[in-house]
């Protein structure tokens, strides 16, 4: 699997270098530096020379390697075919996992992970690598298990007791190591957070060129115990077998599940089956690119007056129960590169014209539901010895809705059962946005 680890600096210097087999010298860090950081011409995050694969990963200004090797020889896997198994096959989408585990885990420690915070850390991170690595395959990469027993002085626990040691071992060996089975709370609750990113593509006749969601569920578990928890959603699959055909069912695709959630039982069931880690996680991920409900209508009329004058009608209207409403709006308009200025009028909400970006910036804070907004303006333009035709930019809108979701997704029940039998409260959020995907051709 895993044969090396390094991490470099911009300038190629190895900040951390760590061998797991000794298929490898030290020196193949110079093979790095020579074939990938001092290459600008260089941009896949996968280069192969020889028997020798580096995966890298960009982290601030840091290179963070993984080195695989394997064996190209026919005589070579002949003989050490029991060999071959184990090396020949290196799995690139695991090796990246652990690339970004990693930093995940180094922020968790530390913060920001850069040249300075590795190298004020550089022993942490020894034996962050050592336990997580064992003879090149990852082992364990939970955050919360790690600190339990690999500290910091930011991580409360420096002595252990014979008795805590122990149950570290078994969270750490166990079915469950993202939980510890003595969690006690005086309140059990669970909160459910589904937060969607809506992406969109207009073109200039309103014809939809792209619309889908990006899905994450994510779950704050303060329950105590060992819980199991069972999460249903009105997805397609599991309403169409059991027979409860309706409009509300939504088609998920790409489904992608923290390591909690049993799989066989999704496969079979469609249910989603799971002990939670304790505290903050994200549970699921998924896509959903049928029947979007796009939550703002923007309709654009741009007009150019010969060669001084640009003139600007953008409506705006919520597609919402007008008991929800949407708010942070910030609507993108594009102007000529040669605008001088921009006249606004706006009912409600603030326009700026920005020179530094040839936007027009829109803000608004509230929008209710079934509520329509309109702006209008006139750019004045500077005259030009050679006129260029303006390629007209889309525009660009920002917002969040709260209890909405452009999938229809919702969250059928989530019930949880532990053998104390305790009551616990369950609250569920929805929250659907748009940050720079949310495009309208005009």
């Amino acid at each position: 699997m895993i044969s090396g680890f390094f991490i470099f600096n911009q300038k190629g210097e190895v900040l951390i270098s760590r061998l797991y087999r000794t298929d490898l010298k030290r020196s193949i860090a110079d093979v790095f530096r020579i074939q990938v950081v001092s290459n600008s011409d260089v941009r896949s995050p996968i280069i192969t020379l020889g028997s020798t694969s580096f995966f890298h990963v960009r982290a601030n200004n840091l290179y963070i390697v993984a080195v695989t090797k394997w064996v190209s020889s026919i005589h070579h896997c002949y003989l050490w075919f029991s060999k071959l198994l184990l090396r020949c096959n290196a799995n690139a989408a695991l090796v990246f996992e652990f690339c970004y585990r990693f930093i995940s885990i180094a922020k968790s420690y530390f913060g920001k992970v850069d040249e300075e915070a590795v190298k004020n850390n550089f022993v942490l991170i020894y034996e962050l690598i050592d336990e997580i690595i064992d003879f090149g395959y990852p082992q364990n990469s939970e955050a919360d298990t790690l600190k339990t027993y690999i500290t910091t002085e930011s991580v409360v626990s420096s002595n252990i007791a014979a008795e805590e040691s122990s149950k570290i071992t078994t969270q750490a060996t166990g079915s469950t190591s993202w939980r510890r089975g003595d969690v006690k709370y005086k309140k059990n609750e669970a909160f459910v957070d589904v937060v969607e990113t809506v992406n969109l593509s207009m073109s200039a006749k309103g014809t939809v060129l792209r619309a889908d969601v990006d899905g994450h569920i994510l779950m704050r578990a303060y329950l105590s115990g060992t819980p199991e928890c069972k999460f249903g959603l009105n997805d397609k699959l599991v309403l169409d077998k059991n027979e409860r055909t309706g409009g509300d069912a939504v088609e998920l695709d790409d489904c992608r599940f923290h390591q909690c959630v049993r799989l066989d039982e999704f496969d079979s069931s469609r249910t989603i089956s799971f002990v939670p880690p304790d505290g903050e996680f994200e549970l699921m991920r998924y896509r959903s690119t049928t029947n979007v409900k796009l939550p703002l209508k923007v309709i654009a009329t741009v007009n150019e007056i010969g060669t001084t004058q640009v003139t600007y009608i953008v409506a705006v209207k919520t597609n919402f129960n007008n008991k929800l409403s949407a708010t942070n709006v910030v609507v993108r308009i594009p102007t000529p590169l040669n605008t001088t200025s921009v006249d606004c009028k706006v009912a409600l909400g603030k326009a700026k014209y920005v020179p530094a970006e040839n936007v027009v910036v829109w803000k608004i804070p509230r929008i209710q539901g079934g509520q329509e907004v309109t702006f209008s303006g006139t750019a004045k333009l500077t005259s030009t010895t050679t006129r260029q035709v303006w390629a007209r930019p889309p525009i660009d809108v920002d917002f969040q809705v709260l209890m909405f979701t452009a999938s229809g997704l919702i969250v059928r029940f989530l019930k949880v059962f532990e053998k104390s039998n305790y009551h616990s409260v369950k609250w569920v959020r929805y929250l659907t946005k748009a940050n720079g995907s949310y495009q309208i051709r005009f």
